[in-house]
Protein backbone atom coordinates (compact mmCIF):
# COMPACT_ATOMS: atom_id res chain seq x y z
CA UNK A 1 0.00 0.00 0.00
CA UNK A 2 1.48 3.71 -0.94
CA UNK A 3 1.80 6.11 2.19
CA UNK A 4 0.30 9.26 1.86
CA UNK A 5 0.08 12.53 3.84
CA UNK A 6 -2.10 15.52 3.21
CA UNK A 7 0.08 18.62 3.82
CA UNK A 8 -1.78 21.75 2.98
CA UNK A 9 -4.00 20.20 0.94
CA UNK A 10 -1.76 18.29 -1.18
CA UNK A 11 -1.49 14.57 -1.17
CA UNK A 12 1.78 13.09 -1.20
CA UNK A 13 3.93 9.77 -0.75
CA UNK A 14 6.61 9.47 1.26
CA UNK A 15 9.01 6.05 3.06
CA UNK A 16 8.61 4.20 6.02
CA UNK A 17 10.98 6.66 8.58
CA UNK A 18 10.36 9.94 6.68
CA UNK A 19 9.43 13.15 8.48
CA UNK A 20 6.88 15.84 7.96
CA UNK A 21 10.16 17.54 7.07
CA UNK A 22 11.72 15.64 5.20
CA UNK A 23 8.29 15.23 3.05
CA UNK A 24 7.99 18.82 2.83
CA UNK A 25 11.12 19.37 1.86
CA UNK A 26 11.34 17.47 -1.12
CA UNK A 27 7.90 18.39 -2.38
CA UNK A 28 8.85 22.52 -2.37
CA UNK A 29 6.77 23.27 0.57
CA UNK A 30 8.47 25.64 3.33
CA UNK A 31 8.42 25.01 6.81
CA UNK A 32 10.96 27.11 8.35
CA UNK A 33 13.55 25.69 10.48
CA UNK A 34 16.74 27.28 13.19
CA UNK A 35 17.79 23.96 14.81
CA UNK A 36 17.47 21.33 12.14
CA UNK A 37 20.86 20.93 10.24
CA UNK A 38 21.02 18.21 7.04
CA UNK A 39 22.45 15.12 7.57
CA UNK A 40 22.17 15.27 11.37
CA UNK A 41 19.72 13.43 14.22
CA UNK A 42 16.47 16.19 14.46
CA UNK A 43 16.15 17.35 17.94
CA UNK A 44 13.58 19.45 17.73
CA UNK A 45 15.13 22.15 19.90
CA UNK A 46 14.25 25.66 18.39
CA UNK A 47 10.30 24.83 18.15
CA UNK A 48 10.32 27.17 15.17
CA UNK A 49 8.96 24.30 12.88
CA UNK A 50 6.08 23.37 14.74
CA UNK A 51 3.07 22.29 12.56
CA UNK A 52 -0.86 21.18 13.21
CA UNK A 53 -1.38 17.20 12.43
CA UNK A 54 -5.13 16.78 12.90
CA UNK A 55 -6.58 14.84 15.90
CA UNK A 56 -3.38 15.80 17.74
CA UNK A 57 -3.81 18.01 20.94
CA UNK A 58 -0.61 20.17 20.74
CA UNK A 59 1.54 21.13 18.08
CA UNK A 60 4.81 18.82 16.33
CA UNK A 61 8.27 19.31 15.43
CA UNK A 62 7.94 18.47 11.89
CA UNK A 63 11.77 18.16 12.34
CA UNK A 64 11.31 15.20 14.80
CA UNK A 65 7.42 13.79 14.07
CA UNK A 66 7.61 10.85 11.44
CA UNK A 67 4.99 10.67 8.69
CA UNK A 68 1.92 8.63 9.10
CA UNK A 69 -0.48 7.09 6.50
CA UNK A 70 -3.33 9.57 6.14
CA UNK A 71 -2.16 11.98 8.62
CA UNK A 72 -3.38 15.53 7.35
CA UNK A 73 -1.29 18.19 8.20
CA UNK A 74 -0.94 22.35 8.06
CA UNK A 75 1.90 24.13 7.94
CA UNK A 76 0.88 27.68 8.52
CA UNK A 77 -2.27 27.62 10.44
CA UNK A 78 -3.46 30.61 12.91
CA UNK A 79 -2.35 28.09 15.63
CA UNK A 80 1.06 27.74 14.18
CA UNK A 81 1.88 31.12 13.39
CA UNK A 82 1.08 31.97 16.65
CA UNK A 83 3.48 29.31 18.37
CA UNK A 84 5.78 30.52 15.83
CA UNK A 85 5.84 34.41 16.20
CA UNK A 86 6.09 33.97 20.43
CA UNK A 87 9.39 31.76 19.83
CA UNK A 88 11.03 34.19 17.55
CA UNK A 89 9.77 37.13 20.07
CA UNK A 90 11.30 35.35 22.67
CA UNK A 91 14.57 34.74 20.89
CA UNK A 92 15.29 38.43 19.95
CA UNK A 93 14.39 39.22 23.49
CA UNK A 94 16.71 36.96 24.69
CA UNK A 95 20.11 38.49 23.83
CA UNK A 96 21.75 40.95 22.21
CA UNK A 97 19.41 40.77 18.66
CA UNK A 98 19.40 44.75 17.97
CA UNK A 99 18.75 43.90 13.84
CA UNK A 100 14.76 43.30 13.76
CA UNK A 101 13.54 45.16 16.56
CA UNK A 102 11.33 48.09 16.16
CA UNK A 103 12.79 51.01 18.12
CA UNK A 104 9.43 52.54 18.18
CA UNK A 105 8.09 50.62 20.64
CA UNK A 106 10.41 50.84 23.56
CA UNK A 107 11.95 54.01 25.27
CA UNK A 108 15.08 52.63 25.80
CA UNK A 109 16.21 51.41 22.59
CA UNK A 110 19.03 53.95 22.68
CA UNK A 111 20.55 52.35 25.29
CA UNK A 112 20.01 49.14 24.47
CA UNK A 113 21.86 49.46 20.68
CA UNK A 114 24.72 51.82 22.63
CA UNK A 115 24.99 48.81 25.68
CA UNK A 116 25.33 46.27 22.54
CA UNK A 117 27.56 48.29 20.54
CA UNK A 118 30.06 48.09 23.66
CA UNK A 119 29.82 44.24 23.82
CA UNK A 120 30.66 44.18 20.14
CA UNK A 121 33.21 46.75 20.61
CA UNK A 122 32.71 48.34 17.35
CA UNK A 123 29.99 50.59 16.21
CA UNK A 124 28.35 48.42 13.51
CA UNK A 125 25.22 46.61 14.41
CA UNK A 126 25.58 42.89 14.48
CA UNK A 127 28.14 41.38 12.20
CA UNK A 128 25.26 38.82 10.68
CA UNK A 129 23.35 41.14 9.91
CA UNK A 130 21.39 40.17 6.42
CA UNK A 131 22.66 36.83 6.88
CA UNK A 132 20.91 36.08 10.08
CA UNK A 133 17.94 33.09 9.79
CA UNK A 134 16.69 34.31 12.96
CA UNK A 135 16.29 38.13 11.53
CA UNK A 136 14.76 36.48 8.27
CA UNK A 137 12.34 34.27 10.12
CA UNK A 138 11.34 37.77 12.07
CA UNK A 139 10.62 39.67 8.78
CA UNK A 140 8.96 36.85 7.33
CA UNK A 141 6.31 36.70 10.65
CA UNK A 142 6.28 40.32 11.39
CA UNK A 143 7.95 39.94 14.80
CA UNK A 144 9.67 42.66 16.72
CA UNK A 145 11.60 42.43 20.22
CA UNK A 146 9.04 45.27 21.72
CA UNK A 147 10.90 45.01 24.28
CA UNK A 148 14.80 44.76 24.93
CA UNK A 149 16.37 41.94 26.38
CA UNK A 150 16.66 42.80 30.20
CA UNK A 151 19.37 39.99 31.38
CA UNK A 152 22.68 41.49 31.03
CA UNK A 153 24.88 39.10 28.82
CA UNK A 154 25.83 36.04 31.23
CA UNK A 155 28.94 34.82 29.45
CA UNK A 156 31.98 37.46 28.01
CA UNK A 157 33.06 37.09 24.17
CA UNK A 158 35.52 34.95 23.31
CA UNK A 159 37.85 36.59 21.04
CA UNK A 160 40.85 34.77 21.88
CA UNK A 161 41.52 32.42 19.31
CA UNK A 162 42.80 34.29 15.44
CA UNK A 163 40.14 32.72 13.43
CA UNK A 164 36.36 32.69 15.10
CA UNK A 165 34.73 35.16 17.38
CA UNK A 166 32.34 33.17 20.01
CA UNK A 167 29.34 35.89 20.94
CA UNK A 168 27.41 33.89 23.59
CA UNK A 169 25.11 37.25 23.69
CA UNK A 170 23.63 36.63 20.44
CA UNK A 171 23.43 32.51 20.94
CA UNK A 172 19.94 30.89 20.71
CA UNK A 173 21.62 27.20 21.69
CA UNK A 174 19.61 25.69 18.82
CA UNK A 175 22.53 23.10 18.81
CA UNK A 176 23.43 23.13 15.12
CA UNK A 177 27.00 23.98 15.87
CA UNK A 178 26.93 21.44 18.31
CA UNK A 179 25.40 18.77 15.46
CA UNK A 180 28.11 20.34 12.62
CA UNK A 181 31.19 19.50 15.42
CA UNK A 182 29.93 15.92 16.87
CA UNK A 183 27.96 14.25 13.31
CA UNK A 184 28.98 16.23 10.37
CA UNK A 185 33.21 16.67 11.11
CA UNK A 186 33.10 14.18 14.29
CA UNK A 187 35.30 16.49 15.99
CA UNK A 188 33.45 16.47 19.40
CA UNK A 189 35.21 19.69 20.31
CA UNK A 190 32.25 21.71 21.69
CA UNK A 191 28.95 20.44 23.39
CA UNK A 192 26.25 21.38 25.42
CA UNK A 193 26.96 22.68 29.42
CA UNK A 194 22.96 21.78 31.02
CA UNK A 195 22.15 22.43 34.54
CA UNK A 196 20.54 20.10 37.24
CA UNK A 197 16.93 20.55 35.44
CA UNK A 198 18.78 19.36 32.01
CA UNK A 199 18.20 22.89 30.59
CA UNK A 200 20.81 24.21 28.10
CA UNK A 201 22.92 26.74 29.32
CA UNK A 202 25.73 27.52 26.67
CA UNK A 203 27.56 25.61 24.68
CA UNK A 204 30.94 24.90 25.71
CA UNK A 205 34.29 24.04 24.44
CA UNK A 206 35.64 20.41 26.05
CA UNK A 207 34.98 21.43 30.24
CA UNK A 208 33.97 25.07 29.07
CA UNK A 209 36.98 26.20 28.06
CA UNK A 210 38.33 28.84 25.60
CA UNK A 211 37.83 27.42 21.86
CA UNK A 212 41.69 27.64 21.02
CA UNK A 213 42.88 25.30 23.98
CA UNK A 214 40.42 22.52 23.24
CA UNK A 215 40.05 19.86 20.50
CA UNK A 216 38.96 22.40 18.14
CA UNK A 217 40.92 21.90 14.39
CA UNK A 218 39.28 25.45 13.38
CA UNK A 219 37.20 23.50 10.56
CA UNK A 220 34.91 26.74 10.67
CA UNK A 221 31.68 23.95 10.25
CA UNK A 222 30.34 25.36 13.43
CA UNK A 223 30.37 28.97 11.90
CA UNK A 224 28.91 27.86 8.80
CA UNK A 225 26.24 26.36 10.46
CA UNK A 226 25.34 28.99 13.04
CA UNK A 227 22.04 30.65 11.96
CA UNK A 228 22.85 33.55 13.90
CA UNK A 229 25.46 36.12 14.82
CA UNK A 230 27.03 33.58 18.02
CA UNK A 231 29.73 32.35 15.93
CA UNK A 232 31.94 34.44 12.84
CA UNK A 233 34.53 34.15 11.35
CA UNK A 234 37.22 36.73 13.08
CA UNK A 235 38.76 38.36 9.88
CA UNK A 236 35.72 38.64 8.22
CA UNK A 237 33.67 40.27 11.07
CA UNK A 238 31.74 43.54 9.36
CA UNK A 239 33.99 43.76 6.41
CA UNK A 240 31.56 42.66 3.98
CA UNK A 241 27.26 42.17 4.40
CA UNK A 242 25.56 39.72 2.22
CA UNK A 243 23.99 42.49 -0.20
CA UNK A 244 27.31 44.06 -0.98
CA UNK A 245 29.31 40.84 -1.49
CA UNK A 246 29.42 39.16 -4.49
CA UNK A 247 29.80 35.00 -4.47
CA UNK A 248 32.84 33.65 -6.77
CA UNK A 249 32.75 29.91 -6.70
CA UNK A 250 35.66 28.01 -7.41
CA UNK A 251 38.15 25.03 -6.11
CA UNK A 252 39.72 25.06 -3.16
CA UNK A 253 44.05 24.74 -4.37
CA UNK A 254 45.22 23.82 -0.64
CA UNK A 255 45.55 20.11 -1.82
CA UNK A 256 43.80 17.50 -4.82
CA UNK A 257 40.56 16.80 -2.87
CA UNK A 258 39.16 19.41 -5.22
CA UNK A 259 36.39 20.93 -2.53
CA UNK A 260 34.02 23.56 -3.88
CA UNK A 261 33.85 26.96 -1.92
CA UNK A 262 32.35 30.04 -2.51
CA UNK A 263 35.04 33.46 -2.47
CA UNK A 264 32.99 36.25 -0.70
CA UNK A 265 34.13 39.91 -2.39
CA UNK A 266 33.81 43.12 -2.31
CA UNK A 267 35.14 46.12 -3.72
CA UNK A 268 37.89 43.48 -5.41
CA UNK A 269 38.86 41.88 -2.39
CA UNK A 270 37.99 38.47 -0.96
CA UNK A 271 36.01 38.96 2.85
CA UNK A 272 35.12 35.35 3.45
CA UNK A 273 34.92 31.80 2.39
CA UNK A 274 32.51 29.71 2.62
CA UNK A 275 31.57 25.86 1.70
CA UNK A 276 29.35 25.40 -1.11
CA UNK A 277 26.79 22.17 -0.96
CA UNK A 278 28.25 20.15 -3.59
CA UNK A 279 30.77 16.87 -3.80
CA UNK A 280 32.81 16.61 -3.11
CA UNK A 281 32.57 18.62 0.12
CA UNK A 282 28.77 19.31 0.89
CA UNK A 283 29.52 22.70 2.55
CA UNK A 284 32.72 21.33 4.67
CA UNK A 285 36.38 22.43 4.52
CA UNK A 286 39.46 22.51 6.49
CA UNK A 287 40.77 25.51 8.39
CA UNK A 288 43.33 26.25 5.61
CA UNK A 289 40.22 26.21 2.86
CA UNK A 290 37.77 28.78 5.37
CA UNK A 291 40.43 30.49 6.67
CA UNK A 292 43.40 30.78 4.70
CA UNK A 293 42.75 33.92 2.65
CA UNK A 294 44.52 36.94 3.82
CA UNK A 295 47.81 36.39 1.74
CA UNK A 296 45.67 36.90 -1.43
CA UNK A 297 44.93 40.47 -0.88
CA UNK A 298 48.43 41.03 1.59
CA UNK A 299 50.89 43.97 0.78
CA UNK A 300 53.73 41.75 0.63
CA UNK A 301 52.80 40.07 -2.69
CA UNK A 302 55.02 40.28 -5.27
CA UNK A 303 52.96 42.60 -8.03
CA UNK A 304 55.72 43.06 -10.58
CA UNK A 305 58.70 40.54 -11.53
CA UNK A 306 61.97 41.18 -9.68
CA UNK A 307 65.37 40.34 -11.44
CA UNK A 308 68.66 39.87 -9.17
CA UNK A 309 71.81 41.95 -9.75
CA UNK A 310 74.41 42.32 -7.82
CA UNK A 311 72.99 40.24 -5.09
CA UNK A 312 69.89 42.97 -4.73
CA UNK A 313 66.61 42.42 -6.51
CA UNK A 314 65.40 45.45 -8.58
CA UNK A 315 61.74 45.73 -10.54
CA UNK A 316 61.46 44.64 -13.73
CA UNK A 317 58.97 44.75 -16.75
CA UNK A 318 57.41 41.41 -17.90
CA UNK A 319 58.60 41.78 -20.90
CA UNK A 320 61.86 42.11 -19.83
CA UNK A 321 61.51 39.62 -17.12
CA UNK A 322 60.33 36.92 -19.95
CA UNK A 323 62.78 37.57 -22.17
CA UNK A 324 65.67 37.25 -19.91
CA UNK A 325 64.24 33.78 -19.29
CA UNK A 326 63.68 32.39 -22.22
CA UNK A 327 67.13 33.77 -22.91
CA UNK A 328 68.98 32.12 -20.06
CA UNK A 329 67.27 28.67 -20.65
CA UNK A 330 67.76 28.33 -24.38
CA UNK A 331 71.47 29.26 -23.48
CA UNK A 332 71.11 26.17 -20.91
CA UNK A 333 69.59 24.11 -23.42
CA UNK A 334 71.96 24.76 -26.46
CA UNK A 335 75.22 24.17 -24.11
CA UNK A 336 74.03 21.17 -21.76
CA UNK A 337 70.89 19.12 -23.44
CA UNK A 338 67.53 19.65 -22.24
CA UNK A 339 67.26 17.35 -19.37
CA UNK A 340 70.21 20.14 -17.72
CA UNK A 341 66.94 21.77 -16.79
CA UNK A 342 64.23 20.79 -14.45
CA UNK A 343 60.82 22.22 -13.94
CA UNK A 344 59.35 22.01 -10.35
CA UNK A 345 55.32 23.02 -9.76
CA UNK A 346 53.07 23.50 -6.98
CA UNK A 347 49.76 22.23 -5.38
CA UNK A 348 49.16 25.76 -4.36
CA UNK A 349 48.22 26.58 -8.02
CA UNK A 350 45.48 26.02 -10.25
CA UNK A 351 45.20 23.21 -12.32
CA UNK A 352 45.10 24.77 -15.39
CA UNK A 353 48.81 26.73 -14.14
CA UNK A 354 49.81 22.81 -13.37
CA UNK A 355 48.93 21.87 -17.24
CA UNK A 356 50.42 24.84 -18.83
CA UNK A 357 53.86 24.20 -17.05
CA UNK A 358 53.46 20.48 -18.16
CA UNK A 359 53.18 21.52 -21.54
CA UNK A 360 55.72 24.44 -21.58
CA UNK A 361 58.34 21.57 -20.00
CA UNK A 362 57.85 18.85 -22.47
CA UNK A 363 56.65 21.05 -25.78
CA UNK A 364 59.00 23.87 -25.54
CA UNK A 365 62.05 22.51 -23.21
CA UNK A 366 61.84 19.47 -24.53
CA UNK A 367 62.44 17.62 -21.10
CA UNK A 368 60.23 15.41 -19.01
CA UNK A 369 62.44 16.78 -15.75
CA UNK A 370 58.91 17.70 -14.33
CA UNK A 371 58.18 17.46 -10.76
CA UNK A 372 55.47 18.28 -8.09
CA UNK A 373 56.04 19.31 -4.94
CA UNK A 374 53.32 20.43 -1.79
CA UNK A 375 55.70 22.58 -0.04
CA UNK A 376 56.43 25.07 -2.94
Amino acid sequence: MKNIIVINGHELSFKDGETILDVALRNGIDIPTLCHLKGTTPTGTCRVCVVEVHGADDLVTACTEEAAHNMVVRTESARVVASRRETIREMLASGNHNCAMSGTACKDWTGFQMAVQADDQAEALCPAWGDCRLQDLAYRYQVTGDVPAGDDVSYPMEMANPFIIRDFSRCIRCGRCVKACNEVQVNKAIDYLRDDEDRILKIVAGDDKPLKDSECVFCGECVQACPVGALVEKDARFEGRAWDTKKVRTTCSYCGVGCQMNLHVKDGKVVKVTGVDAPPNHGSLCVKGRFGFAFIGSPERLTTPMIKEDGKFREASWEEAIDLVAKRLSALKDAHGPDSIGVFTSARVTNEDNYAVHKFARGALKTNNIDHCARL
